[in-house]
């Protein structure tokens, strides 16, 4: 281990330390969450799409005081049901829709689509540029280096994204990233096309001495399809964070270990209030980045936090330690997508965060039938 190593080593041993006691020693019990059944409809085959689209890393949207306090308790089910619909583009660049239904009661539906105090904003378009600050006060980022830290979990299962972004591994073939990735909201970016996925190859594998300071080669493997919900792809409509993410399926299934999905608890009921997730920040090429913070704010769709990051780590997989009452112990799950930056204006004052697409029962049920392709193993988180 080199001396670099060692250093961080010790700085996150200081920082976790006090963590791990304190949630050792408290351990919650949680009641099993409810996950609603998605019944999907057969797919109608739509025009091919044009790539026309360009990526945008530096995502940012604006939401005023009457947006964020607007909630979804006021949605409709059809209109639910309408943005759980979804795309799915094909290698080839052909195309399909899949309309589907929500199979719970009228209660059980208010009660997902309303799992916090804080209502869900929508989104409105910025009315004037703004620095956008990504980084609050000291830059908390560590960048991850040597085999001991890249093929160890969770950081192993961060992967590149070929347009530019960061995905996080959810199974042996899906990767789980954000929407305007791969999407603007009207169309593919041109890089969806022919869209890959990297996976870093550490110095002593790809016969660098540990030592070098060379940085890990990419090892990239080719996107069968990919799939995008409908409440993303809203047209002529502002587009909104509430929605994106995708889930990308590779052509073969990789050795890694991956990471399991879980419905995103309230703040309270994560180990130290805290969040973490590792990324490829543009500011630091090659390297893999990784970061922890506590969620300062919530609502029923957004995880709101000052984790310092750049344009490149989104996507990047949103996780904490949950829980689990069948294992009984603390167990690292994404809980939700890293999308980018969001200015508030809420009773005069700006506020701007750094948010994080929060991964409800519904878009649970979601994913997890796109992952497994049966509803049947999406019914309990």
């Amino acid at each position: 281990m080199t001396p670099r190593e060692s250093s961080l080593v010790t700085h996150l041993l200081v920082l976790l330390l006090p963590l791990a006691r304190s949630v050792l020693l408290h351990p919650p019990h949680h009641p099993q969450v409810h996950v609603p059944a998605l019944v999907p409809h057969v797919p109608t085959p739509l025009s091919r799409s044009r790539f026309s689209a360009h990526t945008q890393l530096d995502f940012s949207t604006h939401c005023n005081s009457s947006c964020f306090h607007r909630g979804e308790q006021e949605a409709q089910r059809e209109q639910l049901t309408d943005k759980l619909a979804f795309e799915t583009l094909y290698s080839d660049g052909s195309r399909t829709l899949t309309t589907v239904d929500v199979e719970e009661s009228e209660d059980e539906l208010e009660e997902d689509v309303s799992l916090s105090t804080h209502p869900s904003p929508r989104r409105v378009k910025p009315r004037h540029k703004r620095v956008r600050r990504q980084i609050y006060g000291a830059d908390g980022r560590f960048n991850i280096q040597g085999d001991n830290f890249l093929l160890d979990y969770p950081f192993s299962t961060a992967v590149r994204i070929s347009t530019g972004c960061t995905g996080v591994l959810v199974s042996q073939q899906h990767v789980l990233t954000a929407a305007h990735c791969v999407h603007d909201g009207k169309d593919y970016v041109k890089g969806a096309r022919k869209l890959r996925v990297g996976f870093l190859i550490p110095p002593s594998i790809n016969g660098t001495n540990l030592t070098s300071t060379k940085k890990p080669l990419v090892r990239w493997v080719r996107v069968k399809r990919t799939r995008v919900p409908k409440g993303w792809i809203q047209g002529p409509q502002e587009v909104s964070m509430d929605f994106d993410y995708a889930l990308l399926e590779l052509r073969w299934p990789h050795r890694r270990p991956f990471m399991r999905l879980s419905v995103a608890p309230s703040s309270d009921d994560l180990a130290g209030n805290r969040i973490h997730f590792s990324g490829f920040d543009s500011d630091r090429p090659g390297e893999l980045v990784y970061r922890f913070c506590p969620v300062e704010e919530e609502s029923s769709d957004l995880i709101y936090q000052h984790c310092d990051a750049r344009p490149g780590a989104s996507g990047s997989g949103v996780y904490g330690r949950v829980w689990d009452n069948s294992l009984e112990r603390w167990e690292r799950k994404v809980i939700g997508i890293f999308s980018g930056h969001q200015w508030l204006e809420i009773d005069g004052e700006n506020r701007d965060y750094n948010v994080a697409v929060r991964i409800t029962p519904l878009k649970f049920a979601q994913i997890c039938y796109w992952v497994h392709g049966n509803r049947l193993d999406c019914v309990h988180d």
